[in-house]
């Protein structure tokens, strides 16, 4: 790694600075409270470097810029006093890895896991999520994707506001103790995943700008200020930074994917695009030896970044938000926000997620006021990542409400689960989903007093739009963001499901992520094409998967709260095709005999099918 503090064989250590606006830069090692400063020397370039034997592991380290500003490494390995505090040296070689063997799942096979380091757990730590991995492996999960956990300002917050991109943050525990959660997973047959951001720095222990002004550019913006420089002059060791923070996560501490926050705010007009050369290290690097997982998070649809897993310059997947949201206004018929741009046919929509991937390939929204997307009809299912909740959905919300509390009829939420799970893209979890967890997950942070005060008014006026909050005093309800006991009530309780419809729920999620492994994801690779047959708002809905020998599998839902009839080709071939016929084969239903719904063209509310129908040549 070229930044940073790295231990060299002899047990010198070297530190290095990009600081190209500073005129001089010394280290500070600290002993106690004192600090006892070095000279580094300039190198080319902006750079400034140091070789010394007066540091060791565990020492405590700073940066004094021209005389006066004391930061900390941008690419510190640890901060355990946080942001502002002073950087510590870690020896990268000292943990005794026990997973020489492992390689994680091929991504066609993965069930997703989000979750937040600090509510997942009663002790909100990395040592509390070890402790429940073996709860997510009878679950049926394979692969957990942590929210951001670079070192954020404060003791709490979903860590989008990281600034510190290579260290751990203490509030969850040290270096040691998250590789010790991988390493923990990795025995239990769980890859890891973790969230990114390199998108922007959080408001609060960024200092970047005062030394390394070509950090950034206002060439470009976003919603954050002045956009990262990925393409100006000088960006070449911004470029760097990013790429081997990628490398530095996925070797250093085993992981064995990332998923990338926000990509659309990414600004670069040069060529390659950064994402482009990402996937490229990442391939050339760790991933010749083990499948990695590389995920985006993309509101623009742009799916010239995607492609077969595992392809040598794109991503494996997608956060696929027009299914979600499609699902979402059919479960609740909410319209404020996002939501206006999926009311007018969700079901048709939701149909077009299934068989192509995008919702919106290069349609207007109405929302954003412009085209948005591209077409994706090309790429594998596996190319999108499908989900009911994650943290965005359920914590942007004001009360931050799951799906379980807003949808009363329970046969309506286990339709959208049969979709969901059985369907050929890799499906997403968020922590607690499996049993319709009470708890809910608002947003939350620690900031300074200023900006505290500025985000509790920055959400009231947000929410003051909306439908619900119009009534005099319906804004007093909203959680303070930057209140400790909010993030507290977020913190899952793990003693066991509270009633019958809990314990019943965990186990329809077990139940039918045993049936993906079993029945699903063998089919997966065979999928040649994805067709929407029928997507009417008032019948059914129906999609066929064209496999490799001549077999379909076919998903028929009723996705209303009134019997529907089966349309097109998939009642036409289901007449005269009995539950007895030979090359057909029922996956999967909703409402299982006495009631025939197989042989039958009505299908009952909230009814969901899955059928293998094989083709002669395999009969």
């Amino acid at each position: 790694m070229p930044f940073g503090a790295e231990i060299a064989a002899d047990g010198r250590v070297r530190f290095r600075l990009w600081a190209p606006a500073a005129r001089s830069v010394e280290l500070l090692l600290y002993e106690g409270q004192a600090a006892r400063p070095l000279a580094m020397r300039p190198a080319q370039a902006g750079w400034f470097e140091l070789v010394t034997p007066d540091a060791r592991a565990g020492a405590r380290y700073r940066y004094r810029i021209d005389g006066s500003l004391d930061v900390p490494d941008p690419a510190s390995r640890f901060n355990p006093h946080d942001v502002d505090g002073p950087s510590e040296v870690v020896d990268a070689e000292a943990f005794e890895w026990t997973d020489g063997e492992w390689r994680a799942r091929e991504w066609h096979e993965a069930v997703l896991y989000e979750l937040h380091v600090g509510t997942f757990s009663e002790a909100g730590t990395f040592a509390g999520a070890e402790r429940r991995l073996e709860q997510l492996a009878e679950l049926g999960v394979n692969a957990i994707e942590l929210m951001p956990v670079a070192d954020f300002p404060g003791k709490r917050g979903w860590g989008y506001d990281g600034v510190l991109p290579y260290a751990p943050d203490a509030a969850y525990g040290t270096p040691r103790e998250l590789k010790s959660l991988v390493a923990a997973a990795h025995r239990h047959g769980i890859a890891v995943l973790l969230d990114v951001v390199y998108n922007h720095f959080g408001p609060e222990g960024n200092h970047l700008g005062r030394y390394a002004p070509q950090f950034f550019t206002e060439r470009h913006r976003t919603p954050w200020g002045a956009a990262i420089n990925f393409d100006g002059e000088e960006s070449r060791p911004v470029r760097d930074f990013f790429v081997h923070n990628t490398l530095y996560w996925l070797e250093e501490y085993h992981l064995d994917g990332l998923r990338y926050d926000a990509v659309h705010a990414i600004r670069d007009d040069g060529r390659p695009h950064i994402l482009t050369e990402i996937a490229r290290a990442a391939r050339a690097g760790p991933g010749r030896d083990r499948p990695i997982y590389l995920v985006l998070e993309n509101a623009a649809n742009e799916a010239r970044f995607l492609g077969p897993a595992g392809a040598p310059e794109t991503f494996d997947a997608q956060w696929n938000d027009d299914f979600h949201h499609c699902l979402h206004v059919i479960l609740t018929g909410e319209s404020d926000g996002y939501y206006e741009d999926y009311t007018d046919r969700p079901r048709a929509m939701l149909c077009r997620c299934l068989a192509e991937g995008f919702g919106y390939q290069g349609e207007a929204s109405r929302h954003q006021r412009r085209a948005r997307g591209e077409r994706s009809s090309h790429l594998p299912p596996t190319a999108f990542v499908n989900f009911l909740q994650n943290h965005d959905q359920i914590g942007n919300r004001a009360l931050g409400e799951r799906i379980a509390h807003l949808v009363s009829d329970e046969r309506a939420l286990r339709a959208a689960v049969a979709v969901l799970l059985l369907a050929p893209s890799p499906p997403m979890l968020f922590m607690g989903e499996e049993y319709a967890a009470p708890q809910p997950f608002p947003y939350f942070c620690d900031f300074g007093p200023d900006l505290a005060a500025q985000v509790r008014e920055g959400r009231r006026r947000e929410f003051s739009h909306f439908e619900r909050f119009r009534s005099p005093g319906a804004l007093e309800s909203l959680p303070d963001p930057t209140d400790a006991a909010t993030e507290r009530a977020a913190r899952l309780d793990w003693h066991g499901p509270r009633d019958v419809r809990q314990a019943r729920t965990l186990d329809y999620y077990q139940r039918l992520l045993a049936l993906r492994r079993r029945e699903i994801v063998p089919l997966v690779p065979q999928i040649l094409s994805g067709a929407c047959v029928a997507g009417q708002e008032d019948g059914a809905l129906a999609v066929d998967w064209a496999l490799a020998g001549g077999a379909t599998l076919r998903l028929l839902a009723n996705l209303t709260d009134r019997a529907a009839r089966a349309a097109g080709r998939a009642a036409e071939r289901r007449r005269g095709h009995g539950a007895a016929d030979p090359g057909r084969h029922v996956i999967f239903t909703t409402h299982p005999p006495p009631r025939p719904v197989v042989t039958c063209d009505e299908l009952e509310p909230w009814s969901v099918i899955w059928l293998l129908e094989r083709g002669h040549d395999e009969r």
